[in-house]
Parts: structure tokens; sequence; C-alpha cells
């Protein structure tokens, strides 16, 4: 369910021009055997269009299935395990957006109050106007402000091979990573059009912090979860490792699909902050997307808003408050986000109803095809 909404999928955008110079509709599948056949096949396939390892996590009306290809660690050869855990870039949003709408719920703010009066004079410079900008216009990605990993010179500090091994521990602050968007115009004015920014979520996880007193982090832990017992998700912070058990993560560091692989397990996650810096596993992130669309972490108004969606120029798939819903071939929907981060691209999607819902990873960023993997999940082809 690709709309290039990951940190690395952004930040591709940009390394392409530094290298080169500047409702449920039909049934998904008649009977689940096929289905989860399909799905076996897709993951493997990912593997033979060269992606090191695949892991992934299903589960259905007739129960949970692991599914695992490839290795996970190219030195040793070990294989993929069913309980990896990984970065999962971008589906850090869902929880920042479920965070945001909590606090609505509590009446401690509104989607439509201005980024400014939260945040006042930090979305400022070469056309951003804070006072102009909503913070439902941040979660949806209308807001129009620049984002930070479209910058070329992020890119080369961060996701070019000199820049990256160069700057993999460095510390960034939220603030930091908004100053950069600063210092473009925005893309549009706000409430005109989508494009999707991970300058929004580094904005909405600061708004968290300026309404409770405590990190996005924090809030999520207790907010999230701890209710919910995902014990293998994590907030690392500035931390740079991934914990147990975990695979290798790997990368090309580079726009291109050829030459070096490097291994970019370890690196400090706060340059991805409120808008990508999670760790989790398969298991996990079913239960929160099930969770969340059974509306166990939100009242009826504020899941409702979150499945409030726009239309993203990405044919079929529509963007919510930090959710996507993307009809597939066989015209079945499903909720969910996708995420990406150096050597690790990720996807969780749940049905409607919570009743069916698939997670998996890739552990390298220039290869295989995340959609077919869904596709074949709900579709059984």
């Amino acid at each position: 369910m690709s709309v290039r909404t990951s940190l690395a999928g952004t930040a591709a955008l940009v390394l392409a021009v530094v290298v080169a110079g500047p409702a449920v509709g039909a049934p998904a599948a008649s009977d689940g055997d096929g289905r989860h056949e399909a799905t076996r096949a897709a993951v493997r396939a990912a593997v033979a269009d060269g992606v090191p390892g695949v892991t992934a996590t299903a589960r259905d009306r007739s129960g949970t299935r692991n599914i695992t290809a490839g290795v996970g660690d190219l030195r040793t050869g070990a294989p993929r395990g069913a309980h990896d855990r990984y970065r999962v870039g971008s589906i850090t949003k869902t929880f920042t957006a479920t965070v945001l709408l909590q606090l609505e719920a509590e009446g401690r703010l509104s989607l439509d109050d201005t980024v400014d009066r939260w945040l006042p004079g930090v979305v400022r410079g070469h056309g951003h106007d804070g006072r102009r900008i909503t913070l439902r216009q941040l979660l949806n990605h209308t807001s129009g402000i620049y984002s930070y990993t479209a910058d070329e010179g992020f890119g080369r500090a961060h996701f070019l091979k000199d820049g990256f091994l160069a700057h993999r521990y460095d510390t960034l602050r939220p603030e930091d990573l908004v100053r950069i968007a600063m210092a473009h115009r925005p893309d549009f004015a706000p409430g005109t059009s989508w494009q999707y920014s991970n300058t929004n979520y580094v904005l909405a996880g600061m708004v968290v912090e300026r309404v409770t007193g405590h990190s996005y982090a924090h809030e999520i832990r207790e907010r999230v979860l701890r209710p919910l017992h995902l014990t293998a998700t994590s907030l690392p912070g500035t931390r740079v490792t991934v914990g147990h058990p975990s695979g290798r993560a790997y990368s090309k560091l580079s726009d291109k699909t050829t030459g070096p692989v490097y291994d970019v397990t370890e690196l400090n996650p706060s340059l991805a902050s409120s808008a990508g810096e999670m760790i989790s596993d398969s298991a996990d992130l079913n239960r929160f997307y099930t969770a969340l669309l059974r509306g166990r972490l939100l009242p009826p108004r504020q899941l409702a808003e979150m499945r409030t969606t726009v239309r993203t120029g990405s044919p079929g798939i529509r963007y919510g408050l930090g959710l996507m819903d993307h009809r597939l071939s066989c015209g079945v929907h499903v909720w969910g986000h996708d995420g990406g981060i150096h050597g690790s691209s990720s996807a969780a999607t749940a049905t409607a109803d919570g009743r069916h819902a698939l997670a998996f990873n890739f552990n390298g960023d220039w290869a295989g095809d995340a959609d077919a993997v869904v596709e074949a999940e709900y579709c059984g082809r």
C-alpha cells in the first residue's frame, strides 16, 4: 500500500536528484488455504527479487500464521524469524495520530486548532504560517508544509553512503528537523492539495508534548503500548540498536538497486522522531490495528474522524488521520499504514472490522513488491 509514505521513500526522491545532479466489494478468496499459499508465494517472490529476508504475520478467523523467507543476517546466513523486531518507519504516524485524537476526545485540544496556538512562531518562514494551518491538516497531510526529508542536504547527510556512515549516530532534535523544512517554500496553500510530509508528524509530536507536558513517546507508551500489552514495541529515542529477537537491516545507501549492500541496522532514529522512529514486530502491529479499528483506543467520533479520508494522487489509496484506506484489486478495503527507514520496509493492514490483519517487513529497502504481498493475503492472488 505504497504512496511514497515512508521516511526512506520520500528521501529517495531527493537521492535521485542528488545522485543524478540537480466498503467491501468482491470476496477476498474462495478458500483460506489458497489465500495463505498466495501470501507465501508473494513473500518468496520478494526474496527472489532481492530482498534479503521477509517476516510476516497474518491473523483471521482461521487463526494466526507466521510466514518467513530468506535470511535475517547476510554474514551468518541466519534465517528471518517469525518474531523479529524491526524499525517500522512511518507506521509510527498512526500511533502519533491516535494520541492526538485521544487528547481531542478528552477536550484538551481541537483538531481545528491552529498549529500556532500550540507551537507559536514555530511554523514560520518562506511562506509557511502556522496561524493558517490546523492540526487536522498536519494529520492528513493537507498542510502544504515542506517535508524535511525532501531537502537535498538532509538527503546527502543521512541517506547517501558517505553522509550516512559519517552521521548515522548523530542526534537531531525535532526543532532541527522543522527548521530544515522552514528553509523551503510550502508545497501549496493549506487545505488546497495533498502532499506527504514527515514534518507534519514531527510537529504533531511537538504538539502532544506541549499539551501534556510529556514527550509524545511517553504518551504513546502510557496510552497505547501498555494498555494493549505491546511488549515488542518501543520508542527508542536516541538508542541505536533494535533489540532482540531481530535480524539485520540492509541498504544500498543509494537511489540505485545495484552496487554494494551495507548493514544499516544501527542508527540514531532521532532523524525520524514522531514521524517514524518506532520499533515493533508483526504480531504487535496486528494487535494495534485490530484494537484501533474495533474502537478500543478511540471513541466513535474520533475513530470516524481518523477514517475520514482525502485523495492522495495514488489510485485506490486515500489518506485519513495517520491512517490509509487502500482499495485492493478484488474490491476489499484495508486500513493501515506502510513505513520505511534505512534497510527496513514494512506494512501493516487490517480490514475495517479488524477481523483480518497482516503485518510484514522486508529487511532491505531496494527491492520487493509490498503491494503484491497485501494483494495476495486479502485477494488470494
